[in-house]
């Protein structure tokens, strides 16, 4: 099995559940791996995922999406773009928000999701 991936991809968007986190960016840290579903690849990029392209899906759903309040609809979106491309059996998506406001100090704030759900 051969895996392309893109991690600890660092954006800034206006996204969150509350209101007020739609008025100012906050850093997102995306990692994102896929699985191929065959090996053969003859030296050609479009024989397999450029990581360029998983970087340009996290760059349009988190950078220039209208605010969103959950990082599990950012998911699904990039989920999505990512299933378009038929040479992909499986998806493992991580997004981290360092800034989140939460009620104690301490804390990392992620969701993960892979993808074919079980």
């Amino acid at each position: 099995m051969f895996k392309v991936g893109l991690e600890n991809y660092s954006v800034l968007g206006k996204h969150g559940a509350y209101d007020f986190e739609h008025e100012y960016e906050q850093p997102f840290v995306v990692s994102i791996w896929v699985e191929l579903n065959h090996n053969q690849f003859d030296d050609d990029l479009s024989k397999t995922i450029n990581y360029a392209d998983l970087q340009n899906i996290v760059h349009d759903v988190v950078v220039n999406s209208t605010p969103i309040r959950l990082m599990e609809t950012m998911m699904s979106m990039m989920l999505d773009k990512i299933k378009q491309n038929k040479l992909v059996s499986k998806i493992s998506i991580r997004i981290e928000k360092p800034q989140a406001k939460l009620p104690n100090d301490g804390g990392l704030a992620i969701v993960e999701v892979e993808w074919p759900f079980e």
